[in-house]
């Protein structure tokens, strides 16, 4: 049985021994007003302390829902929330590239959503390393995947997998909800429909997979669910292997 609050507690303390171990000051973190950067925060805040997290809302032609997401969060948990609006960034650098090459529109549909997570990668790090200027200590950047998302390569290279620590990849969607719980996250937050935020699909429509199909294939080689979502699920992994291991030559 999945014991959130002990997780929760377990995770809190990993965080704090780390900072402790590599003398390290507060935490950047990226705010999508759904429910793993909201748990994220709510753990780094209980770890640190408030006046050590800052989070940033980077919206990217986004929802109204999610900023508002955002902000209910920081106020909840009472972390400061910046706001750092990439649209402007995104639309030039795109229109830069159709001017330079000429592509056809769904040509670019794959291209457009990854950049994004790349640009907001890019704002966490700068963001961190301005504050750890100002405020003379470190500041790295948490990661906000989960287990199922990593298991079947949901993420963006050089985006969203970019990270200095991860608390949320050795838990399932159902049990990031339940440490979200425990650690009070707002109901409706913690138990939003995720979706990239990018794309205007949910996650599982756009996997074609549930996640609780992706737990249980993790967890109990899929006896639980049917063939074709088991086949969906191993598909996915097979298919994004090359998100896992970079391969590099070493000489003989």
């Amino acid at each position: 049985m999945f014991d959130a609050k002990k997780t929760a507690n377990e995770i809190i303390e990993f965080i704090r021994n780390y900072y402790a171990k590599s003398n390290l000051k507060g935490a950047v973190i990226g705010i999508s007003g759904g429910k793993d950067s909201a748990v994220v925060a709510g753990l780094f805040v209980s770890a640190l302390g408030k006046e050590n997290v800052t989070g940033i809302w980077m919206p990217c032609h986004s929802k109204e829902e999610d900023k508002q997401n955002a902000i209910e969060l920081s106020n909840h948990f009472d972390f400061e929330l910046k706001e750092f609006d990439l649209t402007g960034v995104y639309d030039n650098y795109v229109n830069q590239f159709k001017e330079l090459n000429h592509p056809e529109q769904e040509d670019l549909k794959d291209a457009n959503i990854n950049i994004k997570p790349r640009l907001r990668m890019s704002t966490l790090y700068y963001y961190a390393a301005y504050l750890s200027k100002k405020n003379k200590g470190v500041y790295i950047v948490p990661g906000t995947s989960n287990k199922c998302e990593v298991y079947v390569g949901y993420f963006t290279k050089g985006g969203d997998n970019v990270a200095d620590i991860q608390v949320l990849t050795d838990l399932t969607v159902d049990q990031v909800i339940a440490v979200g719980e425990a650690i009070g996250v707002p109901s409706h937050i913690v138990h939003k429909t995720p979706d990239d935020g990018l794309s205007g699909l949910s996650d599982e429509d756009k996997l074609g997979v549930k996640y609780s199909e992706i737990a249980d294939v993790i967890e109990n080689e899929g006896r639980n669910t049917s063939e074709i979502a088991r086949k969906r699920v191993k598909q996915l992994h097979q298919n994004n292997s090359h998100k896992f291991n970079i391969p590099t030559y070493r000489k003989q």
